[in-house]
């Protein structure tokens, strides 16, 4: 049986629009990843993830965006994007020490996470394990900590992040840049 690959869109081949939108993380990355060269084949949903993800960046602080993403990347086995956000974090100061704890996704042992980081990975992993299902303690724990507001953005962020280990895992797509930890 042969298999067939999702052909790579390159820059020159990505519709006006599309090419805009992704320009400053070309320039600030220095290439066009592996999942935006397939995921170009669908260019307005592409679009709208995107647009997606920028909203729930401006929902919640940096430090509640990047345990839902390096909880969801690690517990999916999606180093793709972990070693990203691995960097990332890296970068925002948040210390190897910080990223090591929450890929250990065992929040209540670990000491360097924040009560309101701690709900969230408590939360993220239920929903993970459980499907989302029987969840409403870990949630209402949450919104307890940061609020209604944040938790549904946490809820949303946990279903983007799950949406691109999918994605990744199918594709079979190969991390870009090695894990710095």
């Amino acid at each position: 049986m042969t298999t067939l690959s999702i052909p790579r869109l390159s820059p020159e081949e990505l519709p006006p629009e599309l090419a805009a939108m992704l320009r400053p993380r070309m320039e600030r990355l220095g290439y066009l990843g592996e999942f935006f060269k397939c995921a170009a084949h669908q260019p307005a949903a592409l679009m709208s993830f995107m647009a997606f993800s920028e909203d729930l960046k401006h929902a919640l602080p940096d430090r509640l965006t990047e345990t839902v993403a390096v909880t969801v990347s690690t517990e999916l086995e999606n180093a793709y994007e972990r070693h990203q956000h691995e960097r990332l974090c890296l970068r925002l100061g948040f210390g190897d020490a910080w990223v090591r704890a929450i890929e250990e996704r065992d929040p209540s042992r670990a000491k360097f996470l924040s009560a309101a980081e701690r709900a969230v990975q408590t939360l993220t992993l239920a929903v993970l394990r459980r499907h989302g299902k029987g969840t409403a303690s870990e949630l209402d724990g949450l919104v307890g900590v940061v609020g209604h507001a944040q938790a549904i953005a946490v809820l949303m962020l946990v279903g983007r992040y799950v949406t691109h280990a999918l994605m990744v895992n199918a594709l079979d797509l190969k991390p870009p840049v090695p894990s710095p930890l």
